[in-house]
């Protein structure tokens, strides 16, 4: 199989996993604010990336400076950073809003990685990208509830992960993807934890254990196995790519709320499949302007 099917299909198998991420929400959490839950998920992912590290005899990595210089770049970007100015604008807006805006980080992929990073991205990529880019507006533009001060907020933190994403390619040429990840989830966690703090965000030890079989899944499989599909989606194609083609994973979840919580689809939902369909036909060469000789 070529490395970029391979990529794709990580990325498909990776918003597989995070389909369920709101599913999961609205059954079992309710308990936790969302910091603590994150700081709480965080902190088993890398006990979880420790035990797999410890299996395949990863620890040795660690000893490459150059990984904990670009780790730590992960963690400041995206699990400080992006997730800081995100949670925190989140407080300050509707999540239908904050849902919309963050759709914006394929713009800001773009800009990083096809304009000032000179990576190629064919005129079929952005096409697709474009059709993504629709869909996902037809989705979630009935839910937009007007201008909030918090959405500058979220709009900000679209811009970080790009960075971080650059980061972690780097990383993925010298490091497996549990080392990063436990470097990141390392790195994270105390700094999430003090968010938390500063945001008054508090748990009682009897909320953590009610919750304990969500944090367990978020931890190990939404914020470990589903992370390293991610870095190793980015290992082969372009992170430009990679975010179009995760637009698929709001269509996944209106089809899952739809099975397991009987929330049937809007018009305006189901008339997003045409645009989100036709995105990734161009995405994955499927459809091409291009004549085929």
């Amino acid at each position: 199989m070529k490395p970029e099917r391979k990529g794709e299909l990580f990325i498909f198998s990776a918003l597989f996993l995070w389909g369920f991420f709101p599913i999961i929400t609205v059954l079992t959490y309710g308990t936790l604010p969302s910091l603590i839950s994150l700081g709480y998920s965080t902190l088993i992912s890398a006990v979880f990336f420790a035990i797999v590290m410890s299996v395949r005899k990863r620890w040795r990595e660690l000893a490459d400076p150059l990984l904990w210089k670009y780790c730590l770049g992960i963690a400041l970007f995206i699990g400080v950073l992006y997730y800081g100015f995100f949670f925190f604008g989140l407080s300050k807006t509707t999540s239908g809003n904050a849902s919309i805006i963050s759709s914006a980080e394929l713009l800001t992929s773009f800009i990083f990685f096809n304009i000032w990073k000179k990576e190629f991205f064919s005129t079929d990529h952005i096409i697709g990208a474009l059709c993504m880019i629709a869909g996902t507006v037809i989705i979630l533009v009935p839910n937009y509830s007007g201008v909030h001060a918090g959405d500058f907020l979220v709009l900000l933190s679209v811009c970080f992960p790009p960075i971080g994403n650059y980061f972690q390619q780097k990383a993925r040429n010298i490091a497996s993807s549990e080392s990063i990840m436990f470097l990141r989830s390392l790195f994270s966690m105390p700094v999430i934890f003090l968010f938390a703090y500063l945001f008054g965000m508090h748990a009682s030890s009897a909320a953590v254990y009610k919750s304990l079989g969500y944090l367990l899944a978020s931890g190990i499989v939404l914020f470990g196995f589903s992370k390293i599909l991610w870095i190793e989606a980015i290992h082969r194609i372009s992170v430009t790519k990679a975010n179009a083609l995760s637009a698929l994973g709001l269509l996944l979840t209106l089809v899952l709320a739809w099975i397991i919580l009987h929330q049937a689809p809007t018009v305006w939902q189901i008339s997003a499949l045409v645009p989100l369909f036709i995105g990734t036909l161009f995405l994955t060469n499927n459809l091409s302007f291009k004549k085929k000789s």
